[in-house]
């Protein structure tokens, strides 16, 4: 028997289920929340109440967007109109975008994991596909995680795409900047020499 009321207790096992949100974490949320003006939660439950309406995924590259059809990025003209990033989630997008980057992206909203249950047919692989052969993307970047899950995803990509796009590449993975190449495991180490570039 909790010694909690029933609505803290509540809100605990809620914020439990948050990715990386462990149980001393979403205590500490749940009594911030608590101890907050009465406005705070109001317009957290408000936010999180209207989380998922009236949004849609781009018509194009299946980033989510408010309401339907193109988002901002497929409709602007200073973009690069025949490379495609391919990216797992929309929050890799928005790290892109601080990257720099300037051509156009697609969201696959997971990788292939038949443990999980995610086929192809979960994926916006189909879309990928389509847009591939319409014929006018010359590049194909591959942005997936260098996991398992990542390469087969990787992989099941270029197979199906070639032939139909004249550049398919792999972001290169390797050590960040400012790492020590000591404390770098096996796998880093071979993507920072395969994914070497000039100096």
């Amino acid at each position: 028997m909790s010694l909690l009321p029933k609505q803290i207790q509540t809100a605990i096992d809620e914020f439990s289920k948050l990715p990386g949100i462990g149980p001393k974490s979403a205590e500490r949320l749940t009594f911030h929340l608590l101890r907050s003006s009465k406005s705070s939660p109001e317009r957290l439950g408000t936010a999180l109440g209207q989380l998922k309406q009236h949004l849609g995924y781009c018509t194009v590259c299946q980033m989510v967007v408010a309401g339907e059809g193109k988002c901002t990025i497929c409709t602007s003209r200073e973009r690069n109109q025949e490379q495609i990033l391919v990216v797992e989630e929309p929050l890799e997008v928005i790290a892109f975008e601080k990257s720099g980057y300037k051509g156009l992206y697609h969201v696959l909203h997971g990788v292939l994991s038949p443990i999980d249950g995610m086929g192809p047919e979960q994926l916006k692989l189909k879309e990928l596909i389509d847009r591939c052969t319409a014929g006018n993307i010359a590049e194909v970047i591959i942005a997936t995680n260098l996991d398992v899950e990542g390469e087969a995803t990787a992989n099941y990509i270029k197979e199906k795409i070639k032939g139909t796009v004249p550049t398919i590449t792999r972001i290169a993975h390797g050590l960040p900047r400012g790492a020590d190449i000591e404390f770098a495991d096996q796998v880093t180490l071979r993507e920072a020499v395969a994914g070497r570039r000039k100096a």
